[in-house]
């Protein structure tokens, strides 16, 4: 039997191979970007209430009203935005079902979709399913900045989408007032829509603040924002996710989800609901994770590795030029092997594998966890 692939260049992840390697070699993982501490004993004792009172039939197709509420209300508060929360947020399985979602129900075969290199490896082939052809703007090392001027030039009449990602996965940058606002300004008076995947708008640090496109009516009026629960409360198994858009494109956007997935896990909605008005946890953030940074900076300075800035998710970025010529590709595997330490080679969030000698390590790990690292990392 003769099977014609619709995506005959993607094989296995760069993510599950690193972690099956560092499995194989029992290497410390700091490449898959997950907590490996557990999430907080509320949530799920409100998971547990809900499923043993009965609450696991399906929920409403948008999301179950009292969670959306939530996302509603938290949205006005941090951002002034005001939503309806029967018609512009639905509850989707993880953000990257928001983002699949989002793709299919608008791009058309030959639509131009603009996304930026290093990029989550979701959004180019979900474009080639839908037919779309990726033009990406790619950013170069070590600061990962936009040139506007040198961005414009892709956008053209075919241009359906733009995909922005702040903070950014894998780089750790953020976007600043002068991006979102130079974005607002090039995409006024087109039919771009603004695919704005913000996941980590919780995890910004050195008192900077979470640029959200929905700050910036102008901007959000044709913006499809995806966020994740996964992320802000340490569950990313758990897959809840959510996604937020005006009512003209949430209707195409439900077009799909209802055939997608149609509804989210029952119970988990109801724990989020109720777990969402604490707002000390999502507020803190910053600061839980900021330190977490911050001492594996300590960690890095007594190595050979470069620290790049970090300023948003729980990524860090390290030059390993001085060490070795290797490529990114063939060095993360002469870590696990070598050193046990699992990373992630930033050349494979690019298209064509642009290498500048810089790996992915993830910190959102335990102390002690850092610590092993550290004894490791600081032998090399």
């Amino acid at each position: 039997m003769n099977v014609s692939s619709k995506l005959p260049e993607v094989g296995t992840t760069i993510f599950s191979i690193m972690s099956s390697l560092a499995q194989d070699h029992k290497a410390i993982n700091l490449s898959q970007g997950f907590p490996n501490f557990d999430c907080p004993e509320e949530l799920k004792e409100r998971l547990s209430f809900y499923m043993n009172k009965g609450y696991n039939q399906y929920a409403p197709m948008g999301g179950l009203p009292q969670l959306t509420q939530g996302i509603a209300k938290k949205t006005a508060n941090i951002y002034g935005m005001s939503l309806q929360y029967d018609k512009e947020i639905t509850i989707t399985v993880g953000a990257t079902q928001a983002i699949f979602t989002a793709i299919m129900a608008f791009i058309k075969p030959d639509d131009e979709v603009v996304i930026i290199e290093p990029a989550f490896d979701c959004y180019r082939p979900t474009i080639q399913l839908a037919g779309g052809f990726v033009k990406a703007y790619e950013l170069e090392a070590p600061h990962y900045k936009i040139d506007w001027e040198r961005f414009a030039k892709l956008l053209s009449p075919k241009t359906k989408m733009v995909i922005i990602n702040t903070p950014n996965n894998p780089t750790g940058t953020i976007w600043s007032e002068d991006d979102i606002k130079t974005l607002e300004k090039l995409t006024d008076g087109t039919n771009i829509i603004v695919l704005s995947d913000e996941v980590y708008e919780h995890l910004v640090y050195d008192q900077q603040v979470h640029q959200s496109v929905l700050k910036y009516p102008n901007l959000q009026k044709r913006s499809i924002v995806t966020n994740s629960f996964g992320k802000t409360y340490h569950c990313t198994g758990w897959r809840a996710g959510y996604c937020i858009a005006p009512e003209m494109l949430m209707k195409e956007f439900r077009k799909v989800h209802q055939y997608n997935t149609f509804s989210v896990f029952t119970p988990l909605q109801y724990a989020l609901a109720d777990f969402i008005q604490k707002k000390s946890f999502y507020l803190d953030l910053p600061d839980f994770y900021q330190k977490k940074r911050d001492y594996f900076l300590t960690i890095l300075a007594q190595t050979r590795f470069k620290a790049l800035p970090c300023q948003g998710t729980y990524f860090q970025l390290v030059d390993y030029s001085a060490i070795s010529d290797l490529p990114d590709t063939e060095y993360v595997k002469k870590l696990v092997v070598e050193n046990g330490i699992a990373a992630i080679p930033v050349s494979g969030f690019y298209k064509n594998k642009n290498d500048y000698k810089v790996i992915r390590f993830c910190f959102a790990k335990t102390k002690e966890t850092l610590d092993k690292a550290a004894f490791l990392l600081k032998k090399i």
